[in-house]
């Protein structure tokens, strides 16, 4: 439960909202593509770049997104599309 205001997106509400993310562990997802780059990266066979961060392994995103709405301060409901995680899955 977070207040619209502290979403980072411009709205000034004071209504408090559901926001649901995904979070987890993909490593049983691990592809070949993501064991050879994690290899490569502990060997120090390729580095990143300063401003880079690479990472060997799938993330935990959403597959899926729920609109939320909302009253602003003016009255006035808001809707935000693709706004809260539905459905999670590893991806990458």
């Amino acid at each position: 439960m977070v207040k619209v205001r502290d979403l980072g997106l411009g709205f000034n509400s004071d209504e408090i909202v559901l926001f649901k993310y995904c979070s987890g562990s993909c490593h049983r997802a691990r592809s070949n593509y993501d064991l050879t780059l994690g290899s490569l990266l502990r060997q120090q066979l390729i580095t990143p770049g300063p401003q880079e961060r690479v990472l060997s392994h799938p993330c935990c995103r959403p597959t899926r997104y729920e609109a939320v709405s909302f009253m602003d301060v003016e009255n006035t409901w808001q809707t935000v599309e693709k706004l809260s995680a539905a459905e999670c899955s590893c991806i990458g």
